[in-house]
């Protein structure tokens, strides 16, 4: 029998996104990191660090079971669009987002018992529209924007700013669901209800 699924994140979202296929951690914790990123990083590796740093840190609580630890990171070109902290931040990351495209990474990690750890990488290319100044000022009076990586929720009133999505759409949301799932399932933790959507 495997161990538990712990899932080491704050977000709400990753809860939302794995119960949306069947999976239930059995516990969520939040990782205790430092999440500043290094001037010399490229955004892909922020995501995999971040990732596996949450994981080994939660994993270290709870060695007999399996921890799930992941991690978004925004980016235009190599500049990283954080959560911002501020209005006045947010309204400049969706000015930079405006009429371009950009790219999200997705880092997974899973730790085993014993400590073993698998690792996954997911990119995701979306495209805005081009924003004007009044849709910019109510997505912000919105508030959608705070906690969120680049300033945005795609599964919110922001959808309506993307003309195309190439990728992983979960992955924007906040976990890439089919690697996610792959990982999960190697270690023998599946949806418990995956019978009824194959009937």
């Amino acid at each position: 029998m495997p161990g538990r699924l712990i899932l080491a994140s704050a977000s709400p979202r990753r809860v939302e996104l794995l119960a949306q296929v069947g999976i239930r951690p059995a516990e969520v914790v939040a990782a205790d990191i430092d999440e500043t990123a290094t001037g010399k990083e490229l955004p892909r590796e922020i995501a995999a660090r971040l990732a596996a740093g949450k994981a080994c840190s939660v994993a270290a609580q709870f060695p007999d079971d399996f921890v799930l630890g992941a991690d978004t990171v925004v980016a235009c070109g190599r500049r990283v669009l954080d959560k911002p902290e501020s209005e006045a931040a947010a309204a400049d990351h969706l000015a930079r987002l405006s009429g371009q495209r950009h790219r999200v990474y997705g880092g997974v990690c899973l730790v085993s018992p014993g400590g073993r750890t698998q690792n996954r990488l997911v990119m995701t290319q979306v495209s805005f529209k081009r924003l004007h100044a009044s849709e910019i000022a109510d997505y912000l009076a919105s508030g959608e924007w705070r906690g969120k990586a680049g300033a945005y929720a795609i599964q919110g009133l922001a959808g309506g700013f993307v003309r195309r999505i190439n990728g992983s759409y979960s992955n924007v949301v906040g976990l890439p669901l089919f690697e996610t799932l792959a990982l999960l399932k190697g270690v023998g933790i599946q949806s418990p209800d995956r019978g009824a959507h194959e009937r």
